[in-house]
């Protein structure tokens, strides 16, 4: 087909596909997308969970006033979801990752029941020969878990960028589409929160990879590239690197009928939607992954630009989209043939340096050049940008909205992540952490029904969480998970320690695989004192002695009325929560103080 000229030339064409998470009056994720899918006409589709909905935006020319008609589509699709939601209880968020998130709402329960997403979670499941995905990310806070399946992809939301290019002019594009992606995430990172944890600014970019990565653990250093990539080299050769290199690194995932012989059409004249290739590109998630399709019996090429979060507004997803195609088109034109002027290696260390630090990042720029993220998409990417779109016959007016939108954005230094981040640290002290987090869910969802860009945003109010009520209502949402533990060979004096230490009543007994063995109470310690123990090194007894076996245990989704019950029923003081026979917190009486305040200034208020 490339040696033929078969693709389709002398037109360039934009799309999008928009993601959006489901929440309930809570502001935690709802999964009843079927149910509303339901009720919606046009360009919907499932998502792998529940709790995600896809909408097709239809391709357009890239001329013109496209980006306000991009605009306005997206609005009437979002409120035409937001519509049937909300007749379900339901209400739409655009966010690259729902900060009320938890990890119990990722699981098979919640997954989409398509034939498609459990056969993507068995290949996921048996590439990596039954191993747990293993979740491990740093940034202020560290994040480190395992998974059983796939469903950890499903925290993720994007806004995906589509671009048509030609094949001859592809290599240089996509080489371009590379070298700026960095400053362009940057500009626009969205996602510093995963499970209650403050990652990177676009925590999407590790999550994504790690969540589905089929490689297993080897005590071997063997080279493996992850499915989720930014790639290792520039193009030389044009699209049929990219197709040559995934075919053959990558083994199959998914197999389907085939209901098509390729050759035979392109003897007979007619095109090939290439089904084979088509699935197995589906399941190679380059950042800018090269596509293809047939429309009307015409084929096409184009790039689609993966690393763009779910919102802040629809109007910042559209600046970003113009920001990012504007400076491909205008780099190609300013730049030229990039891969004599940085490493590749250089490239995708930008790339990780902006999901980390977002406008924080400093690059490695071209020709060895040192330049910040502000100063570089200022000085240098906005103009090349405003040429590529004007070159291109974007409206003047559009381009000085969007790009206007990125400029302010970046000079006030407000991205959708820097407003979470800011928001959470305003309420620091107040409410619980899930009240906290659903008020910044809430804050986001209010202001993108007002559309006006992040960067005008003022901060999220703790009362906007919708009070304690919605934000108590399962064990996880309260629960300690910063923990003191011991192993039951260990002294009992290092417990009187950690106790008086960090003002504790109880540690929490472990064996060596971190399974809950037993637990020791403040009241166990008093008896040990009151019959003769006087804390000396050497009387004291292991831990096993006085610590109490097999504690009654909770399951973080457990509702908490039920546990204050078994709380009431055992007259016990906490209770140690277990996932997967893994300690994962604990929650105790000290845990309901702030909800028994509340509930007194509430009641003696009235």
């Amino acid at each position: 087909m490339l040696d033929d000229r078969a693709f389709e030339t002398g037109i360039r064409r934009i799309g999008a596909e928009q993601e959006m998470f489901l929440v309930n009056e809570a502001w935690r994720p709802l999964g009843a997308a079927l149910d509303i899918l339901e009720e919606l006409e046009g360009p919907f589709t499932t998502e792998l969970a529940l709790y995600n909905l896809e909408a097709n935006l239809e391709p357009r020319e890239l001329e013109g006033r496209c980006f306000r008609d991009m605009e306005v589509r997206l609005n009437e699709l979002v409120d035409h979801a937001r519509e049937a939601a909300n007749r379900r209880g339901a209400e739409i968020a655009l966010t690259g990752i729902l900060p009320t998130l938890s990890k119990s709402d990722v699981t098979l329960e919640n997954i989409t029941p398509r034939t498609r997403y459990h056969a993507l979670n068995e290949a996921f499941a048996k590439a990596r020969g039954g191993e747990p995905y293993k979740l491990r990310i740093q940034g202020s806070d560290e994040l480190y878990t395992e998974h059983e399946s796939v469903m950890l992809e499903s925290c993720n939301t994007s806004f995906q960028v589509h671009l048509q290019v030609e094949p001859d002019e592809f290599a240089t594009l996509y080489n371009i589409a590379q070298l700026v992606t960095a400053p362009v995430m940057a500009a626009a990172v969205n996602s510093p929160i995963l499970f209650g944890k403050l990652l990177w600014d676009e925590t999407r970019i590790a999550l994504f990879q790690q969540s589905i990565d089929t490689r297993r653990g080897s005590v071997h250093v063997r080279d493996l590239s992850p499915r989720v990539r930014f790639g290792e080299e520039w193009v030389s050769n044009g699209l049929i690197d990219l197709l040559q290199e995934d075919v053959t690194r990558f083994r199959v995932l998914l197999t389907r009928e085939v209901t098509e012989d390729p050759i035979a059409l392109l003897d007979s004249g007619q095109m090939s939607t290439l089904q084979a290739l088509t699935l197995h590109n589906g399941t190679v998630y380059r950042w800018n992954r090269p596509c293809w399709g047939v429309k009307d019996g015409v084929a096409h090429v184009r790039i689609e630009c993966r690393v763009l979060p779910s919102g802040p507004t629809i109007v910042d997803e559209v600046a970003n989209a113009a920001f990012w195609i504007g400076f491909v088109l205008g780099g190609v034109e300013e730049y030229g043939d990039i891969r004599s002027r940085i490493d590749f290696a250089d490239a995708k260390s930008n790339f990780l340096a902006a999901a980390r630090n977002g406008l924080k990042a400093g690059f490695r720029w071209l020709d060895g050049r040192s330049r910040s993220a502000p100063h570089l998409i200022i000085e240098e990417a906005l103009p090349i940008a405003q040429a590529g779109l004007a070159d291109a016959g974007v409206d003047p007016g559009d381009i000085e909205r969007y790009l206007g939108i990125i400029r302010d954005r970046v000079k006030s230094e407000t991205t959708g992540a820097r407003w979470i981040v800011r928001s959470l640290r305003g309420m620091q002290g107040q409410g619980s952490k899930s009240e906290r987090l659903a008020a910044i869910t809430a804050g986001t969802v209010r202001r993108q029904m007002e559309g006006s860009p992040c960067h005008t945003w003022d901060d999220a109010d703790i009362d906007e969480s919708g009070g304690w009520k919605l934000t108590y209502e399962r064990v996880e949402q309260l629960m300690t998970t910063t923990l003191f533990t011991v192993h039951e060979e260990e002294l009992v004096d290092m417990v009187a320690f950690m106790m008086s230490r960090n003002r504790i009543r109880h540690v929490l007994v472990e064996d060596d695989a971190h399974k809950l063995v037993g637990i020791v109470s403040y009241r166990s310690v008093l008896r040990l004192m009151a019959e003769g123990f006087e804390g000396s090194v050497d009387t004291a007894p292991p831990v096993h002695e006085i610590m109490e076996r097999d504690p009654l245990t909770v399951a973080p989704e457990t509702p908490t009325l039920k546990a204050i019950d078994l709380m009431r029923e055992n007259r016990v003081s906490c209770l140690p929560v277990v996932s997967d026979d893994r300690l994962v917190g604990i929650v105790t009486e000290t845990d309901f103080m702030p909800l028994a305040y509340d509930l007194l200034e509430e009641r003696l208020g009235s």
